[in-house]
């Protein structure tokens, strides 16, 4: 079995899309984040341009190993908005990512299964409207060296194609290598095993 080492995100915010039921507007939009904390500045900037709004639920995933989710109802019915919309999330199957519906209330209450399926939804065709693309998972080593090996590690590393991060040429140096999740074990392997030269996983 191959080890997966890709994921699917977005590649940047996706437009506005706008989903009508019984007069309600719900408002989607899709962020590509990182970490839990651009989650809050999002938010406000949506309650900003959207000050009529009642609600504004959302759903997001982070991580590609351990993964980190949270689904937000923001004074809907339990389970009735933020739920739909990270099950959206699954379904496409993208991670490091925030989607945000703003509702905007018509008049006419929707019942609790009428807001999971506008939720969904309104998820849905954003997710449709993002461009969704595949990223490899990657792995950060720093390899530390006397000056004097520096052709042996250069060596390994134009023969595996590894990508330099940043180097520190010294009288001892230190070379930050990133590499794909698969590839990463061989690589990691070759250094450890080289005389007077030292990996480590970032």
């Amino acid at each position: 079995m191959e080890l997966k080492d890709t994921y699917k995100t977005i590649a940047f915010s996706s437009p506005e899309t706008l989903f009508k039921e019984k007069s309600s507007k719900f408002f989607g939009y899709a962020y590509p984040i990182q970490s839990e904390t651009e989650v809050k500045p999002i938010i406000d900037g949506l309650r900003k341009q959207h000050p009529h709004a009642v609600h504004y639920c959302y759903a997001y995933q982070i991580g590609t190993g351990a993964i980190t989710y949270r689904a937000n109802d923001d004074g809907e019915p339990s389970n009735s908005a933020g739920m739909p919309i990270y099950g959206q999330i699954q379904s496409f199957d993208v991670t490091n990512i925030l989607i945000v519906v703003v509702r905007i209330f018509g008049g006419t209450k929707l019942g609790v299964g009428g807001l999971i399926s506008a939720y969904k939804t309104s998820a849905q065709i954003t997710l449709e409207a993002s461009e969704i693309i595949e990223k490899t998972i990657d792995i950060h080593y720093r390899v530390s060296f006397d000056y004097k090996n520096i052709n042996k590690v250069m060596r390994v590393i134009k023969e595996k194609n590894i990508e330099i991060v940043s180097q520190k040429m010294e009288m001892s140096c230190k070379i930050e290598i990133i590499c794909r999740k698969k590839n990463a074990k061989i690589v990691f392997d070759v250094f450890n095993s080289m005389f007077e030269i030292e990996i480590k996983q970032l």
